[in-house]
Formats: structure tokens, sequence, C-alpha cells
């Protein structure tokens, strides 16, 4: 039993899952204004049990992809697979035990989700090899996190209104302007691993700026998400908030001071998020 305990702290710990909170606020958006507020609870579970399984899919085969990668990195040597905490093997197969229940759970909401999950699965998947092949692998991590309002959405209708693609838009530049951030820290490591990043591209200044006009867009399409669905105050409230945030989270960073950089992208990503899910809620609450 105590390894068994350890070896799940250590899973959770890869799979980052606390970071979970990033994706699922917007899935629930999604789920709230398909349903035109709550769905049936069994729809909500099955939308619950798919959110987890994929992520967690996707991080696990992340560690997989990566893990020689990450032995090379000083930041990230001491992750489970190079530190041996984990084997190639055993992750390996809960990557594929996630991908079976994520497909599982797909099939279990409707015909149109079972259909997608495989291309979901691609775009999860496919993103731990696009730094290997493009500057713009940052764009393909923020779709990987966009899909979840729309899959959302068809989970609960069984078909897609072009609308919450708007959403899906400024989740991918949401997600993906962080990730630019983000890869900053790694700029010597990835020019000497020959990967391909917007900071190893352009220079951390440049990087920076990318992912400011990234999140100011990302707020452009709140705006337009705000009006396609004839947001009251509360929903205006909502993307006020997100941008105050978005601005906090930029003003605690610079290119040349990097050290509060896991605050700014795992602690108020969640933040903003969440309370965007709040307003959007209360504003459906109040419109009823």
């Amino acid at each position: 039993m105590p390894g068994m305990l350890s070896k799940t702290r250590t899973t959770l710990e890869m799979i980052k899952w606390e970071h979970s909170i990033f994706a699922l606020p917007f899935a629930l958006t999604a789920t709230l204004l398909a349903a035109r507020g709550l769905p049936a609870l069994r729809t909500l579970l099955w939308i619950l049990v798919a959110m987890i399984t994929a992520r967690s899919c996707a991080m696990a085969f992340n560690r997989w992809a990566d893990a020689d990668l990450d032995a090379a990195n000083p930041r990230t040597r001491t992750r489970a697979i190079p530190a041996g905490l984990l084997s190639r093997q055993f992750v390996l197969g809960f990557t594929v035990f996630m991908a079976l229940a994520f497909v599982l759970a797909s099939a279990a909401l409707n015909r149109f989700t079972l259909y997608l999950s495989p291309v979901v699965l691609l775009v999860l998947l496919g993103y731990s090899y696009m730094k290997r092949l493009t500057r713009w692998s940052h764009l393909v991590l923020g779709l990987a996190l966009g899909l979840a309002p729309s899959a959302a959405w068809i989970a609960v209708r069984g078909s897609l209104d072009p609308r919450i693609l708007v959403l899906t838009a400024a989740v991918t530049l949401w997600a993906g302007g962080f990730d630019v951030l983000y890869a900053c820290q790694d700029f010597e490591h990835d020019r000497a691993a020959g990967l391909h990043s917007l900071p190893q591209a352009v220079g951390i200044p440049a990087a920076f700026w990318a992912a400011r006009l990234m999140h100011l867009a990302m707020l452009g399409l709140l705006l337009w998400f705000g009006l396609l669905f004839h947001f009251s105050l509360a929903g205006w409230l909502g993307i006020a908030a997100a941008g105050l945030l978005l601005a906090y989270e930029h003003s605690l960073v610079s290119p040349r001071d990097l050290r509060r950089l896991n605050a700014a992208f795992f602690a108020m990503n969640g933040v903003i998020a969440t309370v965007f899910l709040v307003f959007v809620a209360t504003d459906l609450w109040l419109r009823r």
C-alpha cells in the first residue's frame, strides 16, 4: 500500500492534476450556455470524466515523449521519468488507459462526441511533437485547451453552434500566449537542443510582445462572444474582470525578470477561468 500510494502521488504530480482548472471552467461555461442553465446530471458527470481523462492522457504522453529532453534540461530533470520515479512503460500504459477512458466518456455522451474523440486525441497528443517542427507550437497547445468549450457544447447539444467557436479561439490565444511566456524559461535549452519556440525564434522581448497581442486579441474575442450570447451586466463584468486579471498577470513578469512566472502562469490562470465562469453563470441565473 505505501508503494501504491507513493506511485499515485507521483502520477498526480506528473500530470499536474491541479492545473485541470485551466480549461475546465471554460468547458463548464459552454455547458451552461448550451443547456441554458444546468444540464442533466448524467451529462455533466460524463463531461467532467472526459475533461479529466483527456487532460491526464495529454500530460502523461507529453512526459513520455519528452523524457529525454526533460533529462537534459536543468529545469525539468527532476520530473518523474528522468528522476527514475516512474518508468516510461508505466507512463505509456497510463496514457493508453486514459485515452480509452476518454473515448468511453465520449461514447456515453452522444454519437457526435464519439466520432470526434480521435480528432481531439490527435490534437492533444500531437502537441508534444510540435516543438520539434514549428515555432508556433504554442498555438497547438492553446487549441488543445480551446477545444474544451466546443466539445462541451457538442456534448450537451449533439451539434456545433458556430458561436461557441469564438470562445474556442479566445481560449486558444489565452493559453497560447502564456505558453509563449512559459517557454522563455527554456530559451537557452531550446536553442541548444534544436527545439522550436517563439522566444527561441524572435528573442524574449519580442516574445513578450507576441504574448501581449495574443491576450489583447483574446479579450476582443470575449467581447464578441458576449455580444453573440447577449450578455447582460454580469457577463460584461466577467470579461472586465478577466481583462484586469490578465493585466495583473503581465505585471508580474518582464523579459528581464521571470522569477514570478510560475505564479503568473499557474495560479492566476486558474483564477481567470473560474472568475469568468462564475460571472457567466450569474448572468444566466439573473436572466432566467
